[in-house]
Order: structure tokens, then sequence, then C-alpha cells
């Protein structure tokens, strides 16, 4: 038995004492898949941190805590009889198969057509899954996009999906067009031109709430499918922007500190001035 292989199998091992019913832990017992899905998402995020933070040891800490939501999910569908782990490795490798007709099927690529294979042979099993479906009525192109996804990386996701088949905007100066409208469509549910300050009270008590924030979520959706459209990913550009926020934020605390201002006494004019001051500092 190879390194790789002992691990695993030590792993697999340590999932099913946890799951023992009669010497197992009692906090892993009680779980299902439901309690446990926030934990995998987390981790899944965990695993993004590290590497965007270049931290290879941590990288590898965060792998493993992941690797182990995935024996724990199949651990506990093995004891429901669906499936079990080898069945979700299995899995896995014969779609990379599949999905790699260059290198295990003997055919010819260029470097630039190996993306549109991919998403062809991706369309492909959409499709057979949909004919699968279409018997008890839940076959649709949008089909399988987990909800339990970011809002903005979920918009994106359907957006390509809907695209496939040909439900897109023409380009990105179209989509452009599209977020002035929303704008106007938000303005109208504020009762008023953007400026109107009356109906912007109003909206905040409590008047037309419900219909401002269905504007504003077609706002942000229009917005990822531009981005999209740009070939920028909308997750990315926000986890970049708030990261920048942040930095730029700290600089203004320093700042603040540093000429002996309170925080939450300084004028709007005096936070136009920091702010200034910090973006020319990150610059």
């Amino acid at each position: 038995m190879s390194e790789p292989e002992r691990a695993v199998a030590a792993l697999l091992a340590l999932m099913a004492r946890l799951r023992d019913s009669e010497r197992g832990c009692p906090w892993d017992l009680e779980q299902t898949f439901t309690t446990i899905a926030p934990y995998t998402i987390e981790e899944a995020y965990e695993v993004a941190d590290a590497i965007e933070h270049g931290d290879r040891e941590h990288l590898r800490e965060e792998l493993g805590d992941l690797l182990f939501q995935v024996v724990f999910h199949a651990r506990m569908a093995e004891e429901r009889g669906w499936f079990d782990f080898s069945a979700v490795a299995d899995g896995i490798r014969e779609k990379l198969v599949r999905r790699h007709p260059h290198l295990f099927a003997g055919a010819t690529l260029a470097p630039q057509d190996l993306v549109r294979v991919w998403e062809e042979q991706k369309a492909q099993e959409r499709a057979a899954e949909r004919v699968c479906a279409a018997a008890t009525g839940s076959g649709t192109v949008l089909a399988g996009v987990p909800r339990a996804l970011p809002a903005l990386t979920r918009a994106a996701k359907l957006g390509r999906r809907a695209a496939r088949v040909g439900f897109d905007w023409p380009d990105a100066q179209a989509v452009r067009s599209k977020v002035l409208e929303e704008l106007e469509e938000i303005d109208g549910a504020l009762g008023g031109g953007p400026d109107d300050a009356p109906a912007a009270a109003a909206v905040a008590a409590g008047a037309g709430q419900e219909a401002l924030a269905e504007e504003l979520g077609d706002l942000l959706f229009t917005i990822v499918n531009w981005s999209r459209h740009l070939h920028i990913d909308a997750e990315t550009a926000l986890r970049a922007a708030n990261d920048k926020f942040e930095g730029r934020f700290a600089r203004m605390e320093l700042l603040a500190h540093e000429r002996g201002l309170e925080l939450t006494q300084l004028s709007a004019a005096e936070w136009e001035t920091l702010w200034n001051e910090a973006k020319l500092n990150a610059s």
C-alpha cells in the first residue's frame, strides 16, 4: 500500500470510529448532511483564503479540513446505503477521464480547443441528466446550480448556463445599457429621481422597501452578468474591493489616532479628508 493509500485508509477508519453507534463521538454521531454542510462551505472558503495569502502550511491544513468534510459526507451516505467514499473517488475519476479525451481517448486537440471540449462534455452530461429528470419535471437548463453558492457566484453561473442555450445579451455594451435601465427602476422604486431625498427617507422608513429590494437585486444580478461579459469574476472582484476598503479604513483609523481624533466625532468632511489621504498612501 502506498503512502497516499495508507493515509486515506487511516482517515476513513477514523471517520468510521467517530460515527460508530456504540463507541463513537456523541457530537459526530448527531450530525447530519444539513448540519455539516455549513462547515463544508466554510472550509472551502478557508482554503481560498490560504491561497490568497500564499500561506503554504495553512493551505495544507485547510485542505485536510476540506478533505475531512468529503469523508464525513461520504460516511453518512454509506450509513444510509447510498454510496461510499470509493464511489465518490471513482465518480470524479471517470468524469475527468471523459473530459480529457485528448489524453485518454486518443483525440488530438490544440491548446485553444481544450476549454471548448471541456464545456461541450459538461453540456452533454447535463443534457443526459435532463433527459433522466424529464420524467419528474425537474429537467431544466438551470438545474443543479447550488443555492448555497455565494450569491455573486451563483448569479454568474446562472448567466453562463442560460447563455449556453442562447439566452444572453449580445455584448458587454448591451449589458451596460441594462445596468442603466435597472438604476432608473431603482429611482422609480424610490418614488423619484436619484436626488429625491424625501422619497429615499420614506423607503428607509419602510414604505416600498420590498419593491426597492427587488430592484436592487435586479441591478446586482445585471452587474454580475456585465462582469461575465467583461471576463471578470464578480466574486473575486468584490473580494478584492473588500480587502481594499478594509486596508484603507485601517489606514484612516491610524491617521485619526496619530492626530488624536475620535472616530465617532468626525464630520463628513473630516472623514473625506482621511479617506483621500488613505487612498493616496495606498497608491
